[in-house]
């Protein structure tokens, strides 16, 4: 049986990642974590949510989450992740990293901490199935279409949402990217005002909008002289990411130490 523990557990995505880990079979969920001092920290999380089951007390204390658990699912914060993820390597535990947002500080010591490996990882600026089959698409799209396309990208969520552009739209962007062979750092042009003049031939546009409630849709455009295609993808329900988390936490188990993401996970590589 794998247990799972889950950051943020009384955020929106932890909440929905607990509440769904009780349809999977062979998979157990035995740890909530929150931040220090938490309100809710002591209480019954099944509780709080209005679930029936084994108790599993809300925690402020990572070290005893980790002692009953197997793999920690986190969609908190870069900074809280990254604490975390040095405790799961501390104590050998897997992890699934759903957290966007990090700066280039914060990726290096990622990366540090992958150089010699010591748990497994995954690692995804988007769980769902339909975007990790999406960033396959638009790459073999841009490698299709040779560069004769203006490509742009457009991203929209909620108002609570602290980054932008959201993390899958820049990965959607770096797939692009690596299609048309092109440097993301070099070609990235974010929002535009002013006079900007006539676009350039490798730009690749990333635009962000926040409003309302809007779970997570992104769009990618390929403009060329005559014709346009888009390709969509519109997240109706957290539901979809607290799934793929949770599938990624079972595809884990056995896996040598190691960074992967969903495209792992999906076969997709």
């Amino acid at each position: 049986m794998l247990k799972i523990a889950v950051a943020g557990a009384r955020g929106r995505m932890g909440s929905r990642i607990a509440a769904l880990s009780a349809e999977y079979e062979g998979l157990t969920l035995a740890g909530a974590l929150e931040q220090e001092g938490h309100p809710d920290a002591g209480k019954d999380l099944l509780a709080l949510l209005g679930l029936t089951g084994p108790s599993v007390p809300v925690s402020d204390d990572i070290s005893s989450v980790m002692r009953a658990s197997d793999v920690l699912i986190d969609f908190t914060r870069p900074s809280s992740t990254l604490a975390n993820l040095r405790a799961c390597v501390q104590s050998g535990k897997g992890m699934v990293i759903g957290t966007t947002g990090f700066n280039p500080d914060e990726l290096e010591e990622i990366k540090r901490l992958f150089s010699s490996p010591r748990i497994p990882c995954v690692m995804a600026a988007n769980m769902s199935m339909g975007i990790n089959l999406l960033l396959k698409i638009v790459r073999d799209m841009a490698r299709a279409l040779e560069g004769d396309y203006d490509v742009e990208i457009i991203e929209a969520h909620h108002r609570h949402k602290k980054d932008a552009p959201s993390g899958t739209a820049l990965r959607l962007a770096q797939s692009v990217a690596e299609g048309f062979g092109r440097n993301l750092d070099e070609v990235a042009v974010y929002a535009r005002k002013g006079m900007v003049g006539e676009r350039s031939r490798h730009e690749i546009g990333i635009q962000a909008i926040r409003a309302g409630d809007i779970v997570g849709e992104h769009t990618v455009m390929f403009g060329g002289l005559g014709e346009r295609i888009e390709v969509t993808h519109k997240a109706s329900s957290r539901d979809t990411f607290a799934r793929g988390a949770l599938r990624a936490a079972i595809w884990l188990q056995g896996r040598k130490p190691g960074l992967y993401d969903m495209q792992d996970v999906l076969g997709l590589k």
